[in-house]
Protein backbone atom coordinates (compact mmCIF):
# COMPACT_ATOMS: atom_id res chain seq x y z
CA UNK A 1 0.00 0.00 0.00
CA UNK A 2 1.15 3.52 -0.55
CA UNK A 3 1.77 5.91 2.07
CA UNK A 4 0.16 9.16 0.68
CA UNK A 5 1.75 11.01 3.37
CA UNK A 6 5.41 10.26 1.84
CA UNK A 7 4.72 9.51 -1.97
CA UNK A 8 5.07 13.00 -3.02
CA UNK A 9 8.68 12.94 -0.65
CA UNK A 10 9.67 9.50 -2.90
CA UNK A 11 9.32 10.70 -6.15
CA UNK A 12 10.60 13.91 -5.44
CA UNK A 13 13.57 11.83 -4.08
CA UNK A 14 13.66 9.98 -7.24
CA UNK A 15 13.39 12.72 -9.57
CA UNK A 16 16.30 14.53 -8.44
CA UNK A 17 18.68 11.73 -8.33
CA UNK A 18 17.26 10.88 -12.18
CA UNK A 19 17.97 14.78 -13.26
CA UNK A 20 21.32 14.68 -11.05
CA UNK A 21 22.54 11.63 -12.79
CA UNK A 22 21.48 13.33 -16.71
CA UNK A 23 23.65 16.49 -15.51
CA UNK A 24 26.15 14.23 -14.69
CA UNK A 25 26.42 12.35 -17.88
CA UNK A 26 26.39 15.36 -19.53
CA UNK A 27 28.97 16.83 -17.86
CA UNK A 28 31.17 13.82 -18.35
CA UNK A 29 30.37 14.16 -22.46
CA UNK A 30 31.43 17.82 -21.77
CA UNK A 31 34.15 17.74 -20.00
CA UNK A 32 35.97 14.29 -20.00
CA UNK A 33 34.90 12.91 -23.57
CA UNK A 34 35.00 16.35 -25.07
CA UNK A 35 32.11 17.22 -27.45
CA UNK A 36 33.89 16.03 -30.30
CA UNK A 37 35.62 12.95 -28.46
CA UNK A 38 31.84 12.16 -28.00
CA UNK A 39 30.58 13.03 -32.03
CA UNK A 40 33.23 10.73 -32.54
CA UNK A 41 31.60 7.83 -30.24
CA UNK A 42 28.56 8.29 -31.60
CA UNK A 43 29.94 8.57 -35.12
CA UNK A 44 31.38 5.05 -34.52
CA UNK A 45 28.02 3.36 -33.63
CA UNK A 46 26.75 4.25 -36.99
CA UNK A 47 24.84 7.66 -35.71
CA UNK A 48 24.79 11.06 -36.71
CA UNK A 49 27.44 13.38 -34.82
CA UNK A 50 24.85 15.59 -34.51
CA UNK A 51 22.76 13.15 -32.38
CA UNK A 52 25.48 13.50 -29.52
CA UNK A 53 24.92 17.46 -29.30
CA UNK A 54 21.07 16.58 -29.12
CA UNK A 55 21.88 13.90 -26.75
CA UNK A 56 23.98 16.50 -24.13
CA UNK A 57 21.57 19.32 -24.61
CA UNK A 58 18.62 17.01 -24.03
CA UNK A 59 20.18 15.94 -20.34
CA UNK A 60 21.30 19.10 -19.15
CA UNK A 61 18.07 20.84 -20.07
CA UNK A 62 16.12 17.53 -18.48
CA UNK A 63 17.97 17.04 -15.91
CA UNK A 64 17.45 20.76 -14.93
CA UNK A 65 13.85 20.30 -15.62
CA UNK A 66 13.70 16.88 -13.54
CA UNK A 67 15.45 18.66 -10.23
CA UNK A 68 13.21 21.76 -10.80
CA UNK A 69 9.93 19.17 -11.44
CA UNK A 70 9.28 21.34 -14.65
CA UNK A 71 6.39 18.93 -16.89
CA UNK A 72 7.97 15.68 -14.56
CA UNK A 73 5.78 13.34 -16.57
CA UNK A 74 6.63 14.54 -20.19
CA UNK A 75 10.36 15.08 -19.22
CA UNK A 76 10.98 11.72 -17.90
CA UNK A 77 8.98 10.38 -20.57
CA UNK A 78 11.00 11.85 -23.46
CA UNK A 79 14.41 11.29 -22.00
CA UNK A 80 13.84 7.58 -22.32
CA UNK A 81 14.71 7.06 -25.80
CA UNK A 82 17.93 8.94 -24.51
CA UNK A 83 18.27 5.85 -21.84
CA UNK A 84 17.42 3.40 -24.38
CA UNK A 85 20.09 4.50 -26.94
CA UNK A 86 22.64 4.14 -23.91
CA UNK A 87 21.47 0.84 -23.48
CA UNK A 88 21.67 -0.07 -27.22
CA UNK A 89 25.35 1.74 -27.57
CA UNK A 90 26.23 -0.69 -24.22
CA UNK A 91 25.12 -4.35 -25.27
CA UNK A 92 28.40 -5.63 -27.06
CA UNK A 93 30.12 -4.68 -23.65
CA UNK A 94 28.24 -7.36 -21.55
CA UNK A 95 25.36 -6.79 -18.66
CA UNK A 96 27.61 -5.40 -15.80
CA UNK A 97 28.25 -1.79 -15.71
CA UNK A 98 31.60 -2.08 -14.17
CA UNK A 99 32.67 -4.38 -17.50
CA UNK A 100 35.46 -2.26 -19.43
CA UNK A 101 33.60 0.29 -21.54
CA UNK A 102 30.58 -0.28 -19.37
CA UNK A 103 27.78 -2.60 -19.58
CA UNK A 104 24.12 -2.25 -20.35
CA UNK A 105 22.82 -3.13 -16.89
CA UNK A 106 22.96 0.59 -15.45
CA UNK A 107 21.00 2.33 -18.45
CA UNK A 108 18.56 -0.76 -18.78
CA UNK A 109 17.72 0.08 -15.19
CA UNK A 110 17.90 4.05 -15.58
CA UNK A 111 15.16 3.18 -18.71
CA UNK A 112 13.17 1.74 -15.85
CA UNK A 113 13.89 4.45 -13.22
CA UNK A 114 12.63 7.23 -15.93
CA UNK A 115 9.59 5.47 -16.18
CA UNK A 116 8.73 5.00 -13.07
CA UNK A 117 8.87 8.73 -12.50
CA UNK A 118 6.91 9.52 -15.66
CA UNK A 119 4.20 7.51 -13.72
CA UNK A 120 5.01 9.19 -10.13
CA UNK A 121 5.02 12.74 -11.34
CA UNK A 122 6.62 15.27 -9.85
CA UNK A 123 5.81 14.80 -5.97
CA UNK A 124 6.90 17.27 -3.52
CA UNK A 125 8.51 20.93 -4.05
CA UNK A 126 7.92 20.81 -7.96
CA UNK A 127 7.65 23.93 -9.79
CA UNK A 128 4.89 23.02 -11.77
CA UNK A 129 2.70 22.67 -8.63
CA UNK A 130 3.73 26.27 -8.06
CA UNK A 131 2.43 27.50 -11.80
CA UNK A 132 -0.62 25.48 -11.78
CA UNK A 133 -1.92 27.17 -8.59
CA UNK A 134 -1.29 30.38 -10.07
CA UNK A 135 -3.20 28.83 -13.23
CA UNK A 136 -5.55 27.66 -11.58
CA UNK A 137 -6.62 30.23 -9.42
CA UNK A 138 -6.87 32.33 -13.02
CA UNK A 139 -9.13 29.79 -14.59
CA UNK A 140 -11.23 30.19 -11.24
CA UNK A 141 -14.68 31.81 -11.51
CA UNK A 142 -14.55 35.10 -9.61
Amino acid sequence: MIDDRTAPYAALVSRIALGAMFIAHALLKVFVFTLPGTVQFFESLGLPGALAYATVAAELVGGAMLILGIATRWVAALLIPVLLGATWAHVPNGWLFTAPKGGWEYPAFLSVAAFAQALLGDGAYALSSVFNSKQAARLRPA
